[in-house]
């Protein structure tokens, strides 16, 4: 056996006349959207800016509510929202909510 791999159909990777070729994967279908995503960000309410690039916003988005904690950056004069961030549902929300206290016991103990 070569050290090329195998396809799963047992044919060897180089065998044959186009020796080296991969095989060809079918393309996969390109995954659009209802709305672009600068509509997606027409739907958020921007709640707070907790600083100069992050933002507290709740959006609307695939039919359900979410809260989102995130860094955004400047590209072209376009603000947009970065990697860095957390998305939460309504469920993952309360909880936070409801620990509210027990955090800001916790910071105050760690300060």
């Amino acid at each position: 056996m070569s050290g090329r791999g195998k396809r799963k159909d047992g044919e060897e990777y180089g065998s044959g006349d186009d020796a080296g070729a991969r095989p060809s994967h079918p393309k996969k279908p390109f995954k659009s959207s209802v709305a672009d995503d600068d509509d997606d960000n027409s739907d958020a309410v921007v709640v707070c800016e907790l600083s100069k690039n992050k933002r507290v916003s709740v959006k609307n988005w695939q039919g359900k509510v979410w809260v989102d904690l995130r860094e955004f950056y400047v590209k072209d004069g376009k603000t947009l929202p970065g990697k860095k961030g957390i998305t939460m549902n309504l469920d993952q929300w309360n909880i936070l909510r409801d620990h509210a206290e027990e955090i800001d016991k916790a910071m105050a103990e760690s300060s």
